[in-house]
């Protein structure tokens, strides 16, 4: 005898089809209307700078809110808790305690539907259910979570450099910043210098690089006089290294080379300490995978006294964009990342493609020269900060970075703090906030007075994730 399906059967298989497209469909919308608030973000306005100065963190961290619905008003208390969302224009992520997968799947498509209604100002009408009562635990990440508090400091705009950079390098020379090549935008980069005056507050000079120097992600080091340009990135998007090295005479504007390194790298920690050029770590020739070797060579007066380079002890963990830093004749490694964006595969113009990357808070210092030693780490993991740091009284600054994505959006992070490490204490602080969130700033300290320049900006306020190369130069009188 056949079975015979009753209609309620019939109902329940239904009702598991139409939930199954329901869901589709809220995916589909969630990810359409992601999409179009991306692209209408980067038409907003530039926050003004009185908000800027006045710059905090805007949530101290995750919040985790609980509630039970019930059958009757589980509806409205979806929109509300969509409304809320909304409003603060938090991320979040839902747990669900509740063992039926299809009313899971339920939740899961009305909240993304009512949380894409009340963003998009529409309206549609949604089946009611006939559930029993759920628990639901729903955790809001602002997206400034990682903001630390700080003083805010006074910030005064200089005159803006000629030309927008992001990934360039820089050294001080008594009152000159010099301020080497970088990306204009990822499809165009610098192959020049730019001076800047501290003492007129002006941009003074400008002149050429070699044509077969590094555009990008270089070592740089001064030892007073002469400025040392080591390996890098050669060409705009993600292109390959180049393992040349050259020497700028200052008073001369004269350019000599220096042997080739072993191998090429991305970004290494580079600094003259001893008599020595040194350079460590980076991203090795495939851009990804981090250097741990620990290279130097001795030059004197611009000149190299070795043929090759002599291979040193290497750095306890690698990879590219940190601060190197030499202070009470020791040698210090701040900050960093390991993994950075490629190549894509086969593209003709080496097109970058975002890969993994964990920024770290790191600090190492070599003394001896045999032996590194670990010192206590930077408030939050940070990178992008190889020309970002100024020596001032016996302190370390470093300004801005870039720090740990963003864990449910996966967005980048800029970092909008002034970090300083005490030398004598060897403690951690945060002494202000920047203007604005910013990475690969080009910094420079003279008479009481910290400056940066360069780098890429957050997209205000209220989102970290960067945007815009800019170009601009801020300066903010700091007495330690």
């Amino acid at each position: 005898m056949a079975t015979k399906h009753t209609p309620t059967h019939y109902v329940f298989l239904l009702g598991i089809v139409v939930l199954l497209a329901v869901f589709l469909l809220g995916d589909y919308l969630w990810a359409s209307a992601s999409s179009s608030r991306s692209h209408a973000s980067s038409s907003v306005p530039f926050w003004s700078k009185s908000l800027a100065l006045s710059l905090g963190r805007s949530n101290p961290g995750p919040k985790e809110v609980r509630c039970f619905f019930n059958t009757s008003s589980f509806l409205g208390e979806c929109g509300s808790i969509a409304a809320a969302m909304s409003k603060f224009n938090s991320f979040y992520s839902i747990l669900l305690i509740e063992d039926d997968i299809a009313v899971r799947i339920a939740i899961l498509v009305k909240l993304k539907l009512l949380i894409w209604i009340r963003q998009n100002n529409s309206s549609i009408l949604l089946p009611k259910t006939n559930t029993k009562g759920l628990k639901v635990s729903i955790k809001f990440l602002n997206a400034t979570y990682t903001d630390i508090p700080a003083p805010n400091l006074v910030w005064e705009e200089m005159p803006e450099a000629p030309v927008p950079r992001l990934d360039g390098a820089s050294v001080q020379i008594k009152d000159l910043l010099y301020v080497f090549s970088g990306y204009g935008t990822i499809d165009y980069v610098h192959s020049h210098c730019d001076i800047f005056n501290f003492t007129s507050n002006t941009w003074c000079g400008r002149f050429d690089t070699p044509k077969a120097m590094a555009n990008s992600h270089l070592g740089m080091a001064t030892d007073g006089r002469y400025i040392y340009a080591v390996t890098g990135q050669t060409g705009p998007q993600c292109r390959g290294p180049t393992n040349r090295n050259f020497v700028l005479d200052t008073q001369t504007k004269e350019w000599n080379e220096l042997p080739p390194l072993p191998f090429a790298r991305y970004a290494p920690a580079t600094q003259f300490w001893r008599g020595r050029l040194h350079v460590m770590g980076g991203g090795k020739e495939d851009r990804y995978e981090p250097g741990l070797e620990h290279w130097s060579l001795a030059v004197k007066d611009g000149k190299a006294l070795e043929t090759e380079w002599r291979t040193e002890i290497p750095i306890p963990r690698g990879g590219p964009h940190r601060a190197c830093v030499v202070a009470n004749d020791k040698l210090i490694a701040i900050g960093g990342q390991e993994g950075d964006f490629q190549a894509k595969p086969g593209s003709p113009i080496f097109k970058c493609s975002r890969r993994h990357e964990v920024q770290y808070a790191d600090v190492y210092m070599l003394d001896d020269g045999k032996e590194w030693t670990q010192l206590p780490p930077m408030p939050k993991p940070n990178s992008h900060i190889e020309s970002s740091w100024v020596l001032v009284n016996n302190s370390i600054l470093i300004v801005g970075g870039t720090t740990l994505k963003h864990p449910i959006t996966k967005k980048m992070i800029l970092v909008g703090e002034v970090f300083r490490f005490d030398l004598h204490t060897l403690k951690w602080s945060v002494i202000g906030r920047l203007p604005f969130r910013v990475k690969t700033t080009l910094a420079g300290y003279w008479n009481g007075w910290l400056y940066f320049t360069s780098g890429q900006r957050d997209r205000g306020v209220d989102d970290p994730s960067p945007r815009k190369v800019i170009g601009s130069v801020y300066r903010s009188k700091i007495i330690l």
